[in-house]
């Protein structure tokens, strides 16, 4: 193969092209390769700055003996350990929590702090007569409502039939009553409404009769549950 050599020019033919190939091919080598370990360098670098890191926690776990009583409210003196004969100090003994069943807890239940309960009256009062009267606060049980959930219904273990009203005998009426009953979690009925009656003479005697019924307690989360029961009454002639 002939080479193309101009006039003034050096000789420059496939042997050059190849060196000079060479060289350049190893610089440019470089150059990328540092230019790429720059960037992933900096990203990374940028990436640990942004990061934050989490809090450190110190734990200290305390023994409810090693703690002692807690401060009085009315004062700031601290309370004297009780001592035994022997001279060792009587250390506070720890109750063990009973669980409560998801249905006896109230959503709405507030617990009363320090200062509340240091601001309510004792219920020990003195009598005329110089002794200690307690008095008892007794709240009254609301009603449950119209509709309540429950996995297992009450069932009645002890039913007593109403009374035939006398004056309804002696006319020859008949007629059904529809009640509805309020057992509460022991099985006992507190309440008997009247929803819907043929004639008012019987309702009385269904209120005397129901009020005596007992049930198995109405059972939601493994926990009684009061609910009102609707029962039909029929008063019929034989």
């Amino acid at each position: 193969m002939a080479e193309f050599v101009m006039p003034g020019l050096p000789k420059y033919g496939a042997v050059e092209l190849k060196e000079v190939y060479r060289k350049y091919f190893v610089r440019a080598l470089i150059v990328a390769s540092t230019f790429e370990f720059l960037l992933v360098g900096v990203y990374w670098l940028s990436t640990v700055i942004k990061t934050e890191r989490p809090p450190e926690r110190i734990v200290r776990i305390v023994k409810y003996s090693d703690v002692g009583p807690p401060p009085s409210i009315s004062t700031s003196e601290v309370a004297p350990a009780v001592s035994m004969a022997g001279g060792s100090a009587v250390k506070p003994s720890i109750g063990i929590p009973v669980p409560v069943p998801d249905a006896e807890v109230s959503p709405e239940q507030a617990f009363a702090s320090q200062e509340q309960l240091g601001s309510m009256a004792s219920p020990v009062s003195e009598s005329s007569s110089g002794g200690a009267v307690i008095e008892y606060n007794i709240e009254v049980e609301e009603p449950p409502p119209a509709f309540v959930p429950f996995e297992k219904e009450p069932m009645c273990i002890k039913r007593m039939e109403p009374v035939y009203p006398e004056i309804a005998r002696k006319a020859g009426l008949e007629g059904n009553v529809y009640a509805k009953l309020w057992i509460t979690k022991e099985g006992k009925v507190r309440e008997v409404v009247i929803m819907k009656s043929d004639s008012e003479v019987f309702n009385q005697s269904v209120m005397d009769a129901a009020s005596k019924w007992l049930f198995t307690p109405a059972m939601m989360k493994n926990g009684p549950v009061a609910v009102w029961l609707a029962v039909p009454f029929k008063f019929t002639l034989k």
